[in-house]
């Protein structure tokens, strides 16, 4: 099966070279690589340049003006070629060099749509230092407060082109409102791999400022409506405490 890993960035400079390393490092060599850059101003075009040859073919890039995150990783997924699509932010990276074995295995082993997996929450400025272990475990409904980390959610192109895309409607929690229609509303079929596979620096828009966290929470609110799902009256405070135990991560309160 022929995996496509999609990586956003803009201005990226400072940890790019790690996310695309660690996709180059993969054992498992049926891959495409593709990079949708915002139109940096940095040296972020210059790191994509030197490293596309040690690709062999196998890295498209695009650099141009987009209208966000979102709509970045919809021209991404347009892009791929494919069996299976998996999403890298760019200072996120795979631990091991066998990651994409394992997902393609899972896949083909299990006969599923998508397969995700843990995640380490690391320090931005020492990725050895761990300050939350994602967990994900076993699929259970979003409304008691579990779902996939995103980066480790791998699914099938064909769901994509069955369900859409990112709703670029949603600024902050566009991924969980992808990960709640295809795993909640249209049940397509999905593997846990109890194992971490990625490390994502701390941070993220969601958790930037206590204004996002309001609006991201605002937002999952709005896209289990959309999806004609009901939630308990405590989801959004319980939420709400969740995405502020990660802020005070990041800012090293804790």
């Amino acid at each position: 099966m022929k995996i496509s890993i999609i990586t956003v960035c803009w201005n990226s400079e400072k940890y790019l070279k790690t996310a695309i390393e660690s996709v180059l490092n993969q054992t498992y060599k049926n891959i495409e690589y593709i990079i949708i850059d915002g139109g940096s101003s940095d040296k972020t075009l210059d790191i994509i340049k030197n490293y596309e040859p040690l690709f062999k073919g196998r890295m498209k890039w695009v650099s141009e003006k987009d209208n966000g995150i979102y709509d970045a990783m919809n021209k991404g997924i347009n892009l791929t070629s494919g069996d299976i699509i998996g999403l890298l932010n760019s200072d996120d990276f795979y631990i091991s060099n066998n990651a994409l074995e394992k997902i393609s295995n899972a896949f083909i082993r299990e006969n599923v749509d998508s397969v995700y997996a843990d995640l380490y929450y690391v320090k931005e400025t020492d990725t050895d230092k761990i300050l939350r272990r994602w967990i994900t475990g076993k699929k259970r409904p979003f409304t008691s407060g579990w779902h996939p980390a995103h980066p480790t959610f791998f699914v099938k192109k064909e769901i994509y082109s069955k369900f859409g895309n990112f709703n670029v409607y949603y600024k902050i929690a566009a991924d969980f409102e992808i990960m709640l229609r295809f795993l909640e509303k249209y049940s397509v079929s999905t593997y846990y791999i109890k194992e971490f596979l990625i490390k994502m620096r701390l941070g993220g828009k969601s958790n930037e400022n206590f204004k996002n966290i309001k609006k991201g929470k605002n937002e999952i609110m709005q896209a289990f409506k959309s999806n004609n799902i009901s939630v308990p009256f405590y989801y959004p405070y319980k939420r709400w405490m969740f995405k502020i135990f990660q802020y005070l991560l990041k800012k090293n309160i804790y």
